[in-house]
């Protein structure tokens, strides 16, 4: 581990790459402390505090700590997440057939497709601003001290494009990450969000053990359980169902090529990151239409302040329920628009490949199916279960875990795939200072 974080600075293409992460992660963690004037930041700070446990404390986290800020880029990466999930949903669903002749364009379409997904960020960016100010507008601190100052008409339009602003200005800082430096700029993002709690949950911790609230050995216990379910959350990440895939004896050029056993990896989670981030936007949607209409009932039935309380407090029956049924459909909902198995068993048939013991063709991608919808029904579960229980258990223990669930998941998957692409990269470097060095017949040679 110590030499590739050392052969990191040794290439100076990847070496520039890191630094670009790095600069473009310090200059959205100083935009997520410039406060927006007029609000009331020690009000705001007790808000949060009484609804920590809720969906509010999990879109704090997305934001990295900035919507308890009320700073510049409250919003974070949130709009554009639910602007491509609707795009995902109307593109998997094809409502739209002129969405599907875009995806068919190759890369102008796909340039068409991300520009329309932008659109509908900064339209969904307006609504969630103004439902969020409409809400920290209409409701107190736990004290009683009104969160905004003068909540004026000319106060909630600069607000509002001040959010929408800086949503805008992380999708195009995560953009740039993703074309110019190392690993997913959007997953990096809320990645660095999340790590910048780990420095104030464990001081917090040993507070209580200095007060006495809790024992060494309750800490003790703790950490052990959080390595446990890490382990398990790196086993799960990174395991694989291995079909194997036989390739008959083919001629090329004047060369035949005997029987070739290869194998076709399905990875149990195979959403990764995606099914929890888009869970907890898509949970976000029903809080955000809910400042619209706080008065909104049903006979009698008072629906909307309903739905703010089982949005706002975590560990609740309701809560747990919606939250992982919302997860497992993404999962699922994820594989069925990354991973086709009637095209992979066509391609598969073109290539001369074949299932032992499976006819190629449609039974080869009725087998593929099966194998796909019976992995992903495990890791659905287990993302899930880990998704929920922590989260849980804290609201019941009441002790400030450093992580809890959604968060491990996200830290994790976005960990992995970063580490990946940096090997990568120095998997290539080796592989062309190979070629540069090359060996005919037992002799090396340099290649000018």
């Amino acid at each position: 581990m110590l030499k590739t974080f050392t052969d990191i600075f040794k290439i100076s293409e990847l070496r520039n790459k890191v630094l670009f992460t790095l600069f473009i992660i310090i200059a959205y963690r100083i935009g997520a402390i410039v406060p927006i004037p007029g609000v009331n930041t020690e009000a705001l700070k007790s808000f949060f505090d009484a609804h920590n446990n809720g969906l509010l404390g999990f879109l704090d986290m997305f934001s990295g700590g900035a919507l308890n800020r009320m700073s510049i880029f409250s919003m974070g990466i949130m709009p554009y997440i639910n602007a491509s999930i609707i795009m995902s949903l109307m593109h998997g669903a094809h409502l739209i057939p002129y969405l599907d002749k875009l995806e068919k364009e190759g890369e102008h379409g796909r340039k068409k497709l991300t520009q329309i997904t932008r659109y509908g960020m900064v339209m969904l960016g307006t609504l969630q601003s103004f439902g969020w100010i409409m809400m920290i507008s209409r409701m107190p601190a736990p004290s009683g001290v009104p969160i905004v100052v003068n909540p004026s008409l000319s106060w909630i339009v600069m607000a509002v494009l001040t959010l929408v602003t800086g949503s805008v200005l992380i999708m195009w800082l995560g953009e740039q990450v993703t074309e110019r430096g190392i690993g997913n700029g959007i997953s990096l993002v809320i990645f660095a969000g999340i790590v910048e709690r780990l420095p104030h949950s464990m001081l917090s911790i040993i507070k209580l053990v200095q007060m006495e609230e809790i024992s060494v050995l309750f800490v003790l216990a703790l950490a052990i359980i959080v390595i446990v379910v890490l382990v398990l959350v790196v086993w799960i990440e990174t395991a694989q169902r291995k079909i194997p895939v036989h390739y008959a004896k083919r001629v090329i050029g004047r060369k035949m090529y005997g029987t070739q056993t290869s194998f076709l990896p399905i990875k149990v989670d195979q959403s990764g990151v995606i099914a929890v981030i888009f869970s907890v936007s898509v949970l976000s949607a029903p809080l955000t239409l809910a400042q619209f209409t706080p008065g909104w009932t049903f006979w009698g039935f008072p629906i909307a302040r309903k739905i703010t309380e089982w949005l706002s407090h975590n560990g609740s029956i309701v809560y747990s329920l919606v939250y992982a049924s919302v997860v497992i459909f993404f999962c699922y909902f994820y594989n069925s628009i990354s991973f086709n198995p009637k095209d992979l068993s066509e391609n598969m048939k073109k290539s001369g490949g074949f299932i032992p013991g499976i006819r190629p063709g449609e039974p080869t991608s009725v087998y593929i199916q099966k194998i796909l919808e019976r992995v992903t029904l495990g890791g659905a579960l287990f993302v899930a279960c880990i998704a929920v229980l922590p989260d849980y258990l804290r609201s019941v223990v009441s002790v400030p875990f450093v992580f809890g669930g959604t968060s491990l998941l996200i830290v994790v998957g976005v960990s992995l795939d970063t580490i990946g692409q940096i090997e990568s990269h120095l998997i290539m470097r080796h592989y062309e200072g190979f070629v540069k060095e090359g060996r005919i017949k037992g002799r090396w040679f340099n290649v000018k």
